[in-house]
């Protein structure tokens, strides 16, 4: 029995459904424990793609359990259009599905909020960046214990007393954002819908942390499956440009419901370079063609918002940092694909700041928005062999690049993608081993 854990290094976007899909050949149980429908997961597997916003990204492995753990604010409309897509390819078609009854949901008027405040935040100049999805408001609720969770959906009166209290709440909060207050008429049809989504979901939902913890208690090998990226934790990301949860490895215990002595392994996920979706300070930035070119090679759109993600060179002291806020004991390495054919591959290897080096980003953002990267360069290593499936098989430059990443970061690799399909990767180590 193996418990393993594993979370984006960097900002997001670090190919963790890749990553996810393949670990899950050795799992029984995925489960995805934060977050929302704002993660958007790709799987390219025999060249055909399927992305993921909710459902974990082991559903391409048949039989086995996945979970929405209880951590999560679940979009129910999005969830069942996902559900839909993937039993159209065939999936999720033995009822492997489990949605935690705790796990709270996201409605029209935590949307409506999100987008307001993003508004109202970009005409002065500060905002956030978040996917308006619902994310952060569905989360502030539920810390002020007025939140709406997925058992609330299969108790008519219940939720139609806790939306009818919250949109009282919120009347005024919509008003000053120069929203329009929803009419009765609206937030009654917005209860029917829930409820009936409810309804459609109820065979779905159970106690997830109970069917997790009998899992692990039988032996059986449990992958969890985080969402965003460290650098992106609600208290120790580069706040306040973060998400509304934890997305630590520590995280996964809360969110699941087991405890921290049930670990075995945390898995990392970092990309040959770094990207970031959203406001906030990014140090290894690259502007104008330089870092338009990175975009287009690496496919760098949001898939579950298509904005294009600002890119850079990779950060080591980010890296670093995000290594041991989860405790890695491994790191995925994705995307090394896309740096080939550049003449040059630059790394920071560390900030300057006021004169000093730091081998981690300073704790306040704006000293991280001032810090200058020092950089190591590498040489270009031309087109990588798709078919590589051995470390030896990589060019000698693009093997350096990796071992000095490695070396570096300490923390040793466990596998180096070479591709977005399934089958290209190179296989270190097994993290269930």
């Amino acid at each position: 029995m193996s418990v393993v854990i594993v979370v984006g290094a960097q900002w997001g976007d670090e190919g963790k459904g890749k990553v996810v899909d393949l670990f899950t050949e050795r799992a029984n149980v995925v489960v995805r424990y934060g977050g929302g429908a704002n993660a958007g997961h790709t799987l390219v597997i025999d060249g055909k793609k399927l992305v993921t916003h909710l459902v974990p990204s082991g559903v391409c492995h048949p039989g086995k359990s996945c979970v929405l753990g209880d951590g999560m604010v679940i979009d129910p409309h999005t969830l069942l259009e996902e559900i839909a897509d993937c039993q159209s390819k065939g999936l999720l078609a033995r009822g492997e599905l489990l949605i935690g009854l705790g796990a709270h949901v996201i409605l029209p008027y935590h949307k409506l909020i999100d987008g307001l405040r993003e508004d109202h935040g970009a005409k002065r100049g500060k905002s956030i960046g978040t996917t308006r999805r619902g994310i952060g408001p569905a989360y502030e609720m539920k810390a002020a214990r007025r939140g709406v969770r997925m058992r609330d959906l299969l108790r008519f009166d219940r939720l139609r007393d806790l939306v009818t209290a919250n949109l009282d709440d919120l009347a005024p909060v919509i008003t000053h954002l120069g929203g329009t207050v929803p009419t009765a008429s609206e937030i009654a049809k917005w209860i029917d819908e829930a409820a009936a989504a409810g309804e459609r979901l109820r065979k779905h939902t159970g106690d997830a942390g109970r069917h997790v913890a009998n899992a692990i208690a039988k032996g059986e090998h449990v992958l969890f499956e985080g969402a965003q990226g460290c650098l992106l934790d609600l208290d120790h990301g580069t706040y306040p440009y973060v998400t509304s949860s934890s997305t630590i490895a520590a995280g996964a215990c809360q969110s699941a419901g087991i405890g921290p002595t049930q670990i075995d392994s945390v898995v990392g996920i970092t990309k040959a370079y770094a990207t970031r979706v959203g406001e906030g300070p990014f140090p290894t930035e690259l502007h104008g063609a330089e870092g338009e070119r990175l975009r287009q090679a690496g496919g760098e759109f949001g898939a579950t918002t298509g904005r294009p993600r600002r890119c850079g060179w990779l950060d080591l002291p980010a890296l670093r940092m995000g290594a041991r806020l989860s405790g890695m004991q491994s790191l995925a390495l994705t995307k090394l694909d896309v740096l080939a054919n550049l003449p040059e591959v630059k790394v920071c290897v560390a900030y300057r700041l006021d004169g000093k080096e730091l081998d981690e980003p300073p704790t306040d953002p704006d000293d991280i928005a001032r810090a200058e990267p020092v950089y190591t360069k590498f040489p270009g290593w031309g087109k990588l062999p798709s078919d590589a499936r051995d470390f030896t098989d990589l060019p000698a430059t693009a093997r350096a690049y990796v071992d000095t990443i490695e070396r570096m970061a300490g923390v040793p690799f466990c596998l180096v993608s070479v591709g977005p399909d399934r089958s290209e990767t190179i296989r270190l180590r097994d993290p269930f081993a």
